[in-house]
């Protein structure tokens, strides 16, 4: 009996630190979803809001100079502490600041996503807890993989893909597999949580029918695979370039200026606000009728050119919307349903820019069904492999591919 004891303990510590972590983000995520909705309504609503994208950037870039720290880093952070666990750890300020920049991005106009937001207020919001719970490093670690499992499950509504994605970002150390109970646990907990709130999530299409298998069939998952692949290594290098050129202006605060200004005249030049924004619309219009084939450029372009300039959000988003309009442009060219190269596209390029191949055959999986899993799979490998080894998250530590 008493041997037991520790191990009584140790069960009702995790389990009052998944229930706190999925209660509170699972929370914080259907009230970020709401917000996103509204800013992105009142947008569409009042363009003329989109004038005042410089100056949001400007007051986004000062006030995480000023006040950021470290929270700075983003993604980044999350990396470096899982790596490398600090006494410091992750600031709890780093939830609110992403909340409201991201917030801010979207309601002015710029080309963003959400799930690096959700990714750092769940990451945020677990660290946290190491202030009062004794924790040793290993599990501090399995700590904050569960807040970020949290932030992204219920925040897409996919759970089991947002487990794996936590284990599979930070892509070493055998000890964050033995945490697999509890990032699963924290990632299922939360999505319910969030659904409590009401139906918040993006549906996507149908697919439709299942193509027969066959040697030509293959052949397009591979060629169509590869294509995601360069893809992601452009939508890379594109925001390398960006950076490279935002950084040569040695003023902070005039990038998100000339960066707001630029996406204003491409606004005025397209005469549409579809590429800015998450652009669901035109992720959805993609699994249905054919779309201009530049659409996937334009969207590379204006996220690089958000993203370097200061402004805040996520990537994955606008990788799902290029993913999929890249998969529409290629239909006429490829003999695949034009839904399913959309749909392996929406998976595949977000696959080969954050080395998370696994988790992103999962998710289109929870998303589009079982099915259609091994089209996915292929597509989302050979986008990995051809994408190399670098990723969109500078301190990723990439090994050569592997599960365990």
């Amino acid at each position: 009996m008493i041997k037991s004891v520790p191990l009584i303990r140790l069960f009702f510590k995790w389990l009052f630190l998944i229930c706190a972590i999925s209660g509170l983000v699972g929370l914080l995520s259907a009230a970020f979803l709401y917000a996103l909705n509204e800013v992105t309504l009142f947008r569409e609503t009042h363009r003329w809001i989109i004038l005042l994208l410089p100056f949001a950037g400007m007051c986004i870039v000062w006030w995480y100079q000023r006040y950021g720290g470290g929270a700075q880093k983003g993604n980044n952070l999350l990396l470096e502490e899982y790596y490398n666990p600090t006494t410091p750890g992750i600031p709890g300020k780093m939830a609110p600041m992403i909340i409201l920049t991201t917030l801010m991005t979207h309601l002015f106009g710029g080309s963003a996503g959400r799930e690096g937001t959700a990714v750092q207020y769940g990451g945020a919001i677990a660290a946290q807890f190491n202030k009062f719970v004794p924790l040793g490093k290993q599990d501090k670690r399995i700590l904050l993989l569960c807040g970020i499992a949290s932030g992204f499950a219920s925040l897409f509504g996919t759970p089991l893909a947002g487990a794996i994605f936590a284990i599979e970002m930070v892509q070493l150390g055998k000890i964050r597999w033995r945490g697999i109970v509890a990032i699963l646990a924290t990632a299922l907990l939360s999505n319910w949580v969030c659904t409590l709130y009401g139906d918040l999530h993006t549906h996507y299409p149908p697919i439709g029918e299942v193509p027969s298998w066959s040697f030509p069939i293959v052949a397009y998952l591979l060629l169509a695979g590869s294509l995601f692949g360069l893809a992601s290594i452009l939508f890379r290098y594109t925001g390398d370039i960006f950076s490279i050129g935002f950084k040569k202006i040695k003023q902070p605060l005039l990038r998100p200026f000339i960066g707001g200004i630029l996406v204003i005249l491409t606004v005025f030049l397209l005469q549409t606000t579809k590429h800015i924004g998450l652009g669901i619309s035109t992720i959805i219009a993609a699994f249905q009728q054919p779309l201009p084939p530049t659409d996937f450029l334009i969207k590379i372009g204006l996220t690089a050119l958000t993203l370097s300039a200061g402004f805040k959000g996520g990537e994955v988003t606008p990788l799902f919307f290029i993913g999929a309009t890249l998969g529409n442009a290629l239909a006429p060219f490829i003999p695949l349903p034009m839904a399913l190269l959309a749909a392996t596209g929406f998976v595949s390029v977000f696959a080969g820019c954050t080395k998370t191949p696994i988790a992103c055959t999962v998710m289109a999986i929870e998303l589009f069904g079982w099915q259609y899993g091994l089209f996915f799979l292929i597509t989302c490998l050979i986008s990995y492999v051809v994408s190399g080894k670098k990723g969109i998250y500078s301190a990723q530590r990439i090994k050569n591919f592997k599960l365990f």
